[in-house]
């Protein structure tokens, strides 16, 4: 017999509120309800029901958001509420429910991309997909050309090898790297392999998508143009691994 009703993450993400994988995270935090009742991991959502997230009905149909941020350093991005720490969220209190795709760690500043979309979420957030982010990097001394061939090749870290990438310097302690990945604190663990320590973090750009005109703290939404040069770079095969 096939079973009503579609997974409860499935629609926690095609509503817009977060990626699957967030909302299995949400589901096991007990912030989800379904008529009033907690959830189970894999539960089912039929037709009438209503879910809740932390006691506030979501779904139906909102216009579709995808705002480009400039984080400050010492905003945490999550939705989550925090005493003494100001989130994504409460930086940008927009009029529509938002959620961060990814995460800049909180001494990080720059590009954080913040949707309604879960299916976008996903695919943006999709790992082997192989998009690429641009970050500007300094650090505590002189950047030399076998720190740089090092992390060009890759680095041990997280029980893998980070995947090679592209750095150039762009001073005496600072450089330019492009990443494929997205692991927890990469640039930072990577760096700290070779006995370097970075002291300022900066995401300048996310796929086609870039900072530009946009000051510290504030934020537009994408124009139709770049999001419809997302959409052809989203659409493209993922690499193969060699």
């Amino acid at each position: 017999m096939e079973e009503s009703g579609i997974r409860l993450n499935k629609y926690l993400s095609e509503a817009g509120v977060c990626s699957r994988r967030e909302a299995d995270r949400l589901v096991e935090a007990g912030r989800i309800t379904v008529d009033g009742r907690p959830v189970l991991m894999g539960q089912r959502v039929s037709p009438g029901q209503q879910v809740c997230l932390d006691g506030t009905p979501v779904g139906g149909k909102e216009r579709p958001v995808l705002l480009l941020v400039n984080k400050p350093a010492g905003i945490v991005c999550t939705t989550a509420e925090f005493k003494e720490e100001k989130n994504i969220v409460d930086l940008v209190r927009y009029p529509i429910r938002l959620y961060p795709v990814g995460r800049l760690d909180k001494e990080s500043e720059g590009l954080i991309l913040m949707t309604n979309q879960g299916d976008l979420m996903n695919q943006i957030l999709r790992p082997g997909n192989a998009h690429e982010k641009e970050y500007l990097v300094e650090v505590n001394r002189p950047v030399t050309g076998g720190f740089l061939e090092g992390l060009r090749r890759g680095v041990p870290m997280l029980g893998t090898v980070t995947a090679p990438c592209r750095v150039e310097r762009t001073g005496p302690k600072s450089f330019r790297m492009i990443l494929t990945q997205g692991l927890n604190r990469q640039i930072r663990r990577m760096c700290e392999y070779f006995d370097y320590r970075v002291t300022h973090l900066k995401r300048v750009r996310v796929m086609n998508l870039t900072l530009e005109g946009i000051a510290p703290g504030g934020y537009r939404e994408a124009t139709k143009e770049e999001l419809s040069e997302l959409g052809r770079l989203l659409a493209r095969p993922a690499p193969r691994k060699r």
